[in-house]
Order: structure tokens, then C-alpha cells, then sequence
């Protein structure tokens, strides 16, 4: 059997399951590993993920980052195979399922839209934590459970599907992420990070495009970089981490 890819760095571990996989006119031959996890190290502070429709932001009180989601770039398969599929197709009779080349398209557009978010949930989660890591920073993201199931509740067009399984995988991504590399992690209640101020807890208003200001305190910052500061403000006290005084710094201008 010819070999096309072997890490040499799991090789003294022991082995767990192995199977012959036929995929796309291949055999592939998986094999599982037991590898110990490593131990939590204790952090300093906290990281927090605020993700949203159009950009993922994360850092601490000082620290912004940024991350365009996936979104719109695997919208834009999923509109092309439904395209597709519409034009072969009437009310009646799923012309498109008969025809076996048409079939295949579709289903690779498909394919291809789970795979761009896929490869996204991946990609982000794995450097939001190396970030942590080099921090010795804890993470934190909202936990999304509700904010999903009340996605499905909605008309099932395919961005809400595509945001609900962008959601989904990123949170799994960064659990694994986490846990893989021994950063400790804390999902909080996503309940008021985006509408209360996180300086002195106040109803927070609009003031202009994304941005939001308290009339009590005077805090003014961007939509995203609130909902982070509020995330890893309930994170540290989750974690029971404490930091040196000096209340929130937070930027007045968006992540970049």
C-alpha cells in the first residue's frame, strides 16, 4: 500500500483504531492515536471570542484581533447549487436528481460550502488559541446553544442554515483547540455582552453606526469589542482570575 502521508511525531504512541476508508476511487487507511492530554496551565487573564455574522473578534482588555467569518463565501456555493438545481427542475419532477453529472455538481457545491466553513472553524480556533497560548491566557466564548436553537426557529433560508452550522463548528473547534493544547476555557452566558456596559454594568445606547455608549460612565466602544470585554469580564469571574486594578481599557476605535 503506498503511504502519502505519516506523521513521524505520534509514532510513540500507542495505536487506537484503524480503518480502511474508500473515498473518491481511493482507499485511505485512518489511524487513531491515544495521546494524553496535557496539563491546564494556570492563566494570567482571559481571551475572549465574540463571533457574530460578519467577523469573529477576540483578545483581552488591550489586545483586539479580528477574523472575517466564512459566511458569505459558502453562501455563494450553497445560491450556486440551488441555482442549479432550480433550473432542471420544476414543481413536479427533481430533474436534476435523475441526471447523474448534474447530481455530482450540486453535491460538490454543496460539499464545497460545508468544507469553506470547515476549513474556517479550523483555521480561527486553532489562532485564537496558539494566541492564549503564548499569553498563558485562559479562553473564553459565549456559549451559543440558545442563540442556535432560536436560529433554527427562524424561515429556513440557506444563510441562516449556513450561520447556524458556522456557529456550531466553531465552538466545537475551539473546545477541541482548547483542550488539545491545555487552555483552560470558560463558556459564559451570552446574556447582555453585547447591551451592557462593562465598566459600570448600564443599559448601553446607539451612537452611530455599531457603536454603542453609556450615558452613565461615558464608556463608548464598538459593538464587537464590547460584547468581548463583557465575555472576558464573566470568564475571569467564572475562572476566578484575578488581575491587577485599573478597571476595563477598552479602545475607542474597531479591531483591527
Amino acid at each position: 500500500m503506498k503511504i502519502i502521508g505519516w506523521d513521524r511525531r505520534y509514532d510513540e504512541y500507542e495505536n487506537r483504531e484503524a480503518r480502511l476508508v474508500y473515498r473518491g476511487g481511493e482507499m485511505i487507511l485512518w489511524i487513531s492515536k491515544r495521546i494524553p492530554k496535557p496539563e491546564p496551565y494556570q492563566p494570567r487573564d482571559v481571551i475572549a471570542v465574540d463571533v457574530n455574522e460578519r467577523m469573529i473578534v477576540y483578545g483581552g482588555d488591550r489586545i483586539n484581533r479580528d477574523i472575517d467569518t466564512a459566511i458569505d463565501r459558502a453562501y455563494r456555493w450553497k445560491v450556486l447549487a440551488e441555482s442549479l438545481q432550480g433550473r432542471y427542475s420544476s414543481s413536479r419532477y427533481p430533474a436534476w436528481m435523475r441526471r447523474i453529472g448534474m447530481l455530482n455538481r450540486v453535491r460538490s457545491y454543496h460539499r464545497k460550502a460545508r468544507n469553506i466553513l470547515e476549513h474556517w472553524a479550523r483555521k480561527s480556533s486553532l489562532k485564537i488559541v496558539r494566541q492564549a497560548m503564548r499569553l498563558q491566557y485562559a479562553l473564553a466564548r459565549e456559549d451559543l446553544t440558545e442563540h442556535v436553537e432560536a436560529l433554527r426557529k427562524l424561515p429556513k433560508n440557506h444563510r441562516t442554515k449556513l450561520i447556524i452550522m458556522g456557529y456550531s463548528r466553531l465552538e466545537r473547534w475551539i473546545d477541541w483547540q482548547a483542550m488539545k493544547h491545555g487552555a483552560p476555557l470558560a463558556a459564559v452566558d451570552p446574556r447582555g455582552t453585547s447591551s451592557e456596559c462593562p465598566q459600570c454594568d448600564s443599559k448601553l445606547d446607539e451612537n452611530g453606526y455599531r457603536r454603542l455608549k453609556c450615558s452613565r460612565c461615558g464608556f463608548e466602544a464598538d459593538r464587537e469589542v464590547i460584547g468581548k470585554l463583557n465575555i472576558r469580564r464573566k470568564a475571569l469571574k467564572t475562572l476566578g482570575i484575578k488581575i491587577n486594578p485599573g478597571g476595563v481599557l477598552a479602545p475607542l476605535l474597531p479591531p483591527k
